[in-house]
């Protein structure tokens, strides 16, 4: 009698937490919960707190003030724009013939794909001191342009814009081929086979079937490839020209901490940082809801 009575009680609570959709399973999300709150939301909002204390004193919101009101800093914000968009729009542009062609079944597929994501092996300082050797003023390219009396004095590659450029490049378009070849594949390809049959073209078919599809998938492979590019750092330093065409806001933020010490300071750059990103993250998706609202019919 005991053990029925007890049970009673705990069984209507679980009555009443599944009447609320809430059952046992829900318990597994409790570790990745926790682990959200105290790596991702707790540093937010600390730092969110922190950014409204300024050290020298003044208002809640000098740090911002002190930020927007001054031009070097202030322009940090076009200056990382200005080569986060490009390289996030040209990885994506890249990737999708490269991913069209590789959907299907050929020779050599497998190695073609191995040698088109090796970069993300290659961590960024590889990659920084393969451009130099390659692209710098005494690399192999100046040195056989040279050679062949095409140039007079070495091309200027590296340690300005385009060093950081081509480094984005090389290490974002691996994350975007293999985003836009899964969304590729997650397209029915009868759709293709039904329009081929009523006579339309290649051409036609992608940019009447497949690219209006894949329309969605671009959008988000470009937010990922844009908020990778944005918050460039060493690419910026090791390539780049930290003092002056490459000054990115990761970078004065990494400066106001560790070199001026005004940690209050440098959390408001990174939620300057942040917001800004997600202003671009809102626009793009805004977009995409309007462009498309369907299902792709697969994985994409």
């Amino acid at each position: 009698m005991s053990a029925t009575a007890g049970s009673g009680p705990t069984l209507n609570w679980r009555h009443r937490l599944a009447e609320r959709g809430v059952d046992r399973k829900l318990w597994l999300l409790l570790p990745a919960t926790i682990f959200v709150l105290v790596l991702f939301i707790y540093p937010f909002l600390y730092g969110l707190s922190l950014s409204f204390q300024p050290m020298n004193g003044g208002s809640v919101l000098a740090n911002y003030q002190r930020f927007f009101n001054d031009a070097y800093q202030r322009d940090t914000i076009f200056t990382t724009l200005k080569i986060a968009l490009p390289a996030a729009l040209l990885n994506v542009f890249a990737a999708v013939p490269i991913a069209f062609r590789m959907r299907g079944r050929f020779r050599g597929k497998r190695l073609m794909t191995t040698v088109l994501v090796v970069p993300i092996t290659l961590g960024t300082v590889l990659t920084a001191q393969g451009l130099l050797n390659f692209l710098g003023p005494t690399g192999w390219f100046n040195r056989v342009l040279m050679g062949l009396h095409l140039i007079d004095g070495p091309i200027r590659l590296t340690n300005n814009y385009w060093g950081v450029f081509f480094s984005l490049i090389i290490t974002g378009f691996p994350f975007a081929f293999l985003l836009v070849l899964s969304y590729l594949s997650g397209i029915d390809p009868t759709l293709e086979r039904a329009a081929a049959t009523l006579g339309a073209t290649r051409s036609q078919r992608f940019r009447r079937i497949t690219l209006p599809l894949l329309a969605p998938g671009l959008a988000t492979t470009f937010l990922l490839t844009f908020v990778l590019a944005f918050s460039v750092f060493p690419s910026a330093v090791l390539v780049g020209n930290p003092a002056g065409s490459t000054r990115v806001i990761s970078l004065a933020a990494y400066q106001a901490a560790y070199e001026q010490y005004d940690y209050s300071y440098a959390s408001a750059i990174a939620m300057i940082m942040g917001a800004v990103e997600l202003v671009v993250v809102a626009i793009v998706l805004v977009w995409r809801a309007r462009l498309y609202t369907g299902s792709t019919g697969g994985k994409g």
